[in-house]
């Protein structure tokens, strides 16, 4: 769940560029990053990627890259997957890559993930690399999602899957409402005690009301040319995953 990845030349509080403000909130909030994820989705984070890699069903030897890996929880899954060395994290945050660094190495899969720092507007891959194209809780905070979706279509394989798993919005009451409540009042109080970061926690919410809703997202999916777009609404749809398959 959590404060997400990537940059926009939009402007936030007091002017700074959004890039640099979102930048800035993962440098700052890295090292408290898993724990806040478990106190603000209550661990449904766990849950919501372990119905990913059930659709997705990826095979032993299959490669993936993980768009705005973060602390590289995704990629870790996907790795345990494949099996093999195909697998890329890519983050444009050294310290969350650092953590996620620490991370894989705990897990002993060194020898099967790689870690870049980049951007995911411009993925430094050429096309049709990789089986699949992950992105989890990333897609809210790039500059414009449909030029990563489209980079993330571009590196896939033909036949090869494109995966976003975000936060979305719920549609209907009164589960709608004491979500709102939490995610606007709660949450940010959470982060100043858990994490010390009050204003970052408070932008949360923002991102979110500047994003697609579920069934935007599946237009968006199928709009950049990907087929079979499937959106499944997760916890009462405070998350969603989309997945699109790149023609063959």
């Amino acid at each position: 769940m959590g404060l997400e990845r990537n940059s926009s030349g939009q402007h936030v509080e007091n002017d700074k560029p959004k890039e640099q403000f979102v930048q800035s909130v993962f440098e700052s909030i890295a090292t408290k990053y898993d724990l806040m994820n478990d106190i603000l989705s209550f661990r449904r984070h766990k849950v919501w990627r372990k119905f990913a890699m059930a659709r997705m069903d990826m095979k032993p030897g299959e490669t993936a890259i993980d768009v705005c890996c973060g602390t590289c929880d995704w990629t870790l899954s996907l790795a345990e997957a494949s099996g093999s060395g195909g697998i890329v994290g890519l983050d444009f945050s050294p310290a969350m890559l650092e953590v996620g660094r620490n991370k894989v190495k705990s897990h002993q899969r060194d020898d099967s993930i790689t870690l870049i720092e980049g951007n995911a507007m411009s993925l430094p891959f050429e096309d049709n690399k990789f089986d699949y194209a992950t992105i989890g809780f990333g897609l809210r905070n790039v500059p414009d999602l449909v030029q990563v979706l489209h980079e993330m279509k571009r590196v896939v394989k033909p036949g090869g899957m494109v995966v976003c798993l975000e936060l979305s919005k719920p549609t209907w009451q009164p589960f709608k409402g004491i979500y709102y409540f939490y995610f606007q009042k709660i949450l940010p109080s959470l982060g100043k005690l858990f994490a010390s970061r009050y204003e970052q926690y408070k932008w949360l919410p923002v991102s979110l009301a500047l994003f697609p809703g579920r069934d935007e997202l599946a237009e968006i999916f199928q709009q950049v040319g990907l087929q079979h777009v499937e959106a499944y609404p997760l916890t009462g749809g405070i998350s969603a995953l989309h997945i699109g398959i790149k023609e063959s």
